[in-house]
């Protein structure tokens, strides 16, 4: 069984843990990758540039961070890694593609739960793009 724990230095409009947990666990599941856990941060644009700046050398607030870790836990589960949500900029591209704020932080889970899981969109020649795209479908529907 995975295990999703979350850390909410900001809140969403509305009840999002148990959408979140379950598009994350999905994932998980639909990619045989158990027992894992996976934490997420969910923050705002001003602590994840800081992240991006410090980790990644952009000084710039962006939407989702990854943070793959791959260490065993005493539980037996494997520790996949963190992801940091921007709440502002999730609010501002959901209002950019017309959905909502619990859909844009699903999509945003969902594309940082698989670079922990080590896809790379920037090197990978559209594979991370097309499982990302299936995954919606079936997923987030």
């Amino acid at each position: 069984m995975n295990r999703v724990q979350f850390n909410w230095e900001r809140r969403p409009s509305h009840p999002a843990a148990e959408t979140l947990r379950t598009t994350i666990d999905s994932c998980l599941e639909r990619l045989d990758c158990g027992p894992c856990e996976v934490h997420v941060l969910v923050t705002g644009d001003r602590r994840i540039r800081d992240l991006n700046r410090d980790f990644l050398g952009r000084d710039t607030a962006t939407d989702v961070l990854s943070f793959p870790d791959g260490d065993m836990l005493p539980d037996g589960r494997r520790l996949v890694g963190q992801i940091v949500v921007s709440l502002d900029t999730a609010r501002r591209q959901a209002d950019v593609e017309g959905h909502s704020e619990l859909r844009e932080l699903q999509e945003l889970v969902l594309h940082a739960t698989l670079h922990l899981l080590g896809y790379d969109h920037a090197s990978d020649r559209g594979e991370m793009n097309r499982l990302e795209i299936g995954l919606r479908e079936e997923l987030l529907s």
